[in-house]
This record gives structure tokens, sequence and C-alpha cells, in this order.
């Protein structure tokens, strides 16, 4: 496969386009809003412009060695930021998995776009990376989070520890995917 025909899409409302340094303002507003911290972070506390350096980098990095990650996200009226989405590799209960993470600047809430990407992000992991399965996962106390990842066709799996964090944890595969969007059509 090549990186290349990932590197920018679209759906309905957004344009993604693969993360790059140029993105580090942006990724700064995303993280350094209490609002979306609250959603990642026990503390919700912002992070410092050197810690968001750090994230963007080790996102970059991410695409280097997987050549898949996060896309910035804007919208197609407009080209304002959103924030950002992708599939990040991670260690989640001890086990090597690939995660749907999404996050958006508070005055895109509520409005379905968290959806709209990560079901278009979904349709890429399966049919062109060619994934089997994906985890998404939050804090138990973000049920917005929660109801996207229902939407989309992600299936409960359990309750856990993630970051030393309560998170509540759910799985798709390949399969259910396919079967979601039958039924949706």
């Amino acid at each position: 496969m090549k990186s290349s025909s990932i590197d920018a899409f679209g759906t309905e409302r957004l344009t993604a386009e693969r993360l790059r340094p140029q993105h580090l303002a942006d990724y700064g507003r995303l993280f350094q809003d209490v609002r979306v911290m609250a959603t990642l972070s026990a503390d919700g506390k912002p992070l410092p412009a050197e810690e968001v350096a750090r994230w963007l980098q080790l996102s970059l990095d991410h695409w280097d060695r997987h050549h898949y990650g996060f896309w910035a996200i804007r919208t197609k009226e407009g080209n304002r930021f959103v924030g950002r989405a992708g599939l990040k590799n991670v260690d989640a209960l001890g086990k090597n998995e690939v995660e749907l993470a999404y996050a958006l600047l508070p005055e895109f809430w509520d409005q379905g776009l968290a959806t709209e990407i990560s079901t278009a992000i979904l349709e890429m992991a399966f049919k062109t990376i060619g994934l089997t399965e994906v985890v998404c996962f939050t804090l138990t106390t973000n049920l917005p989070s929660r109801r996207v990842m229902e939407k989309v066709g992600f299936q409960f799996e359990r309750e856990g520890m993630h970051a030393d964090l309560p998170h509540i944890f759910y799985r798709l595969t390949s399969a259910q995917f396919s079967a979601n969007v039958d039924l949706k059509k």
C-alpha cells in the first residue's frame, strides 16, 4: 500500500490531511483548550507549548513507522480547523492495538462531525490499510465520545484502567463494520 493514497481525503463536510509540522499552531489550539483536555485527562489542564510540540512529533513519527496516523481535520466550507482524528498503535490493557482516536475543538461538538470523520477513517482502516479490527476507548465520564463509538458500530468490550485512569473499551472488527455499513444502505 502506498501511504500517499491516504495522505488526504474528504467527507461530505470535512477535509483531512496527514499531520505535518505546519499543523503545530492548530495542535496547540486543540490541546491547550481546557474543555478538550477535560475529555482526555483527569486534571483537564492545557498542555504547555513544548508538550504540544512533543505530541505532534510523536504523531509525525507514527506516520513514518506505520504509514498511517492522525489527520488534521478542516471544514470544507471556510477551511476552519476542526481537530485531529486518526489511527494510532497503542498498548491497551497489555496488548498492542490500533486505536481510532479523535479530538475536536468544542465549537464543532454536537454536529455529527466526529461520527462523520470516524466512519471515513474506519472505512480506510478496513478497506485500504487492511486492518482486521480497531479499538476505541475513552474516559468513563466522556459520554459524548462513547455515543460516537456506538454510532459507528463499536461494541462494548470492558472497563479498565489506561494511563492510570478509568476507561471504557470498545472494539470493532472489519466484518462488523461491513455489516453495519450494509444495514445503512
